[in-house]
């Protein structure tokens, strides 16, 4: 009998596993049991899940599933559900469904009347948020900026948000994203936030003018998180 899976009369249930966005050891004992007993794990990227799998001893079967399969293998892992069989649905890193388009295998599965339970864990946008030294009592996720059309509306968009503001972004789009933002937003407190978890870790906070002159001299690698200060946000 599986430990960790919900017992159901006939479908299998869906699990929303969330795993490490860089430190390994940064899962729950409940996730690494529960990817050993289900039937089968999605994985966006198999290649990096491989890793994560090989460190906890888990021989779980692995298929992919990313935005240019998900029509084609939604529908399979949907027949895999309905026959009884358990899968968990995992990212890259961090929660699934936050900036990928995993949430389509949950849309299936409620549709079929199939049991969906997140796992929660570990998160960049929170993980972020709370080491920024901004307001975390109401804060907005943007995911990434468009990269071309409608970039600007969406700045422009941005600078009336009261809120404070997590955006994800890549090593070689922050220094053009933190200009961008400083001349439209103005001189808003903000922390640029890298490789949170991992042995090069970086949190740089100040101004959005700061950190855009900052950003113009150094060279990014890794995973970038942006936290911005909202219109409202006024020191203490």
């Amino acid at each position: 009998m599986k430990v960790n899976a919900i017992e159901t009369d006939s479908k299998g249930v869906l699990y929303i596993v969330s795993t490490p966005i860089g430190n390994l050891e940064d899962i729950t004992r409940r996730s690494v049991e529960l990817l050993k007993e289900v039937d089968l794990i999605a994985a966006e990227d198999t290649r990096r899940t491989r890793i994560l799998l090989n460190h906890y001893d888990i021989s779980t079967r692995l298929s992919s599933f990313h935005s240019y399969n998900q029509e084609k293998k939604g529908g399979r892992f949907i027949e895999t559900l309905n026959e009884g069989k358990d899968l968990a649905l995992v990212s890259d890193a961090g929660t699934p469904g936050i900036s990928d388009p995993l949430y389509h295998l949950v849309q299936l599965a409620l549709a079929e009347e199939i049991i969906v339970q997140a796992l929660p864990g570990p998160s960049a946008v929170l993980a972020a948020l709370t080491v920024s030294g901004l307001p975390m009592d109401r804060f907005v996720f943007e995911g990434f900026l468009p990269l071309k059309k409608k970039r600007q509306t969406r700045i422009k968009e941005l600078a009336e948000e009261k809120r404070t503001i997590v955006i994800y972004e890549s090593p070689h789009r922050i220094q053009k994203t933190l200009r961008e933002l400083h001349e439209v937003l103005g001189n808003r407190k903000a922390a640029v936030a890298r490789e949170l978890t991992k042995m090069y870790e970086e949190v740089i906070r100040g101004t959005l003018q700061d950190l855009a002159a900052t950003a113009e001299k150094k060279k990014w690698k890794g995973e970038i998180t942006l936290v911005i200060a909202g219109s409202s946000f006024k020191e203490s």
